[in-house]
């Protein structure tokens, strides 16, 4: 009988993993769960002889796919998936793929709430300010730069956006401003939103020069990848720059030095908290069990992320 192993040391909530059985089960196949494990061995025996995979942070590299001798193909619950090797996965003839779209408004949804915190003061009762009028800059227009984008013109702010891969008329048509590179947009806008993935070209791309191009008083905010941020010249322009905030739902691993130096101006969640909505777990959850069964069933391959 198929398998398909649900590995998640960040458990999915409760109702997703009924609804990916169900799924599992209707399609003929056995659901194998392993949550909140502790050392990689473990994950290393529950891949043995299954055939399909469904992940959200996990890693899966070349030791994992060495062990996983039926393995036909791994879905990343969500858009990011550079936590796959996926030239290890090509190399064993796994398809992966993720499920874009399926977190997008929950992460969105998080960005604005921490940007209203901040404006705000992190409510600790002295005066702030409004979003209302204020200039935000989005990078990368993919599902959740987008929703991000509708939900601040609800605020009333003025959206801008850079994608390499989005057509400036696309940007256009969806009511925001297309900004012709990375460091323009942080020049132009009061509040930058980075929605990028990690790849060779972002790794620490946002770094010292392009924070000491923002206007006064402007905001910073990861939801992204933590790798995209060069963490010392993050805190080396915020030092500098005493009117600049960063809020970030990637805890950077000079955290402590942060809220030393930058105090209310610096906020990070404990843990990364974009996806972490009930709604988010059963889209993303039902998403992927439902690319396996096609995949397996019919040969779709519509999400594949790797050649």
């Amino acid at each position: 009988m198929t398998k398909v192993l649900i590995a998640t040391e960040k458990p999915f909530a409760a109702p997703a993993v009924a609804a990916i059985k169900d799924i599992v089960s209707k399609a003929g196949y056995e659901t194998v769960l392993l949550e909140k494990y502790t050392e990689k061995s473990q994950l290393l025996a529950a891949v043995a002889d299954v055939d399909a995979i469904i992940i959200r942070s996990d890693k899966i590299d070349k030791e994992v796919f060495d062990a996983a001798k039926n393995l036909k193909i791994v879905v990343r619950a969500g858009a990011g998936y550079d936590n796959v090797d996926l030239a290890e996965a090509t190399a064993h003839n796994v398809c992966v793929m993720n499920t874009p779209g399926q977190n997008s408004n929950a992460v969105a949804e998080l960005v604005m709430g921490l940007l209203v915190f901040n404006a705000r003061n992190q409510f600790n009762g002295k005066s702030g300010s409004e979003l209302k009028d204020k200039k935000m800059g989005i990078l990368a227009y993919g599902n959740v730069g987008r929703n991000v984008a509708r939900i601040a013109k609800g605020f009333g702010m003025e959206i801008f956006a850079y994608d390499a891969f989005v057509p400036a008329e696309a940007i256009k048509e969806s009511g925001a401003t297309p900004i012709a590179t990375v460091p323009e947009l942080f020049a132009t806008c009061d509040v930058i939103s980075l929605h990028a993935p990690a790849t060779p070209e972002t790794i620490k791309s946002i770094n010292y020069n392009l924070l000491m191009k923002m206007p006064k008083d402007a905001v910073l905010i990861n939801s992204a990848r933590k790798e995209i941020i060069d963490e010392e010249g993050v805190l080396k322009a915020l030092t500098e720059r005493t009117d600049l905030r960063y809020l970030t739902d990637i805890m950077p691993a000079n955290h402590e030095a942060m809220v030393a130096a930058l105090g209310d101006r610096y906020f990070s969640t404990p843990k990364k908290m974009g996806a972490q909505t009930g709604e988010a777990n059963n889209n993303a959850g039902i998403a992927a069990a439902n690319q396996i069964v096609d995949f397996i069933a019919n040969g779709v391959e519509k999400f594949r992320v790797n050649k």
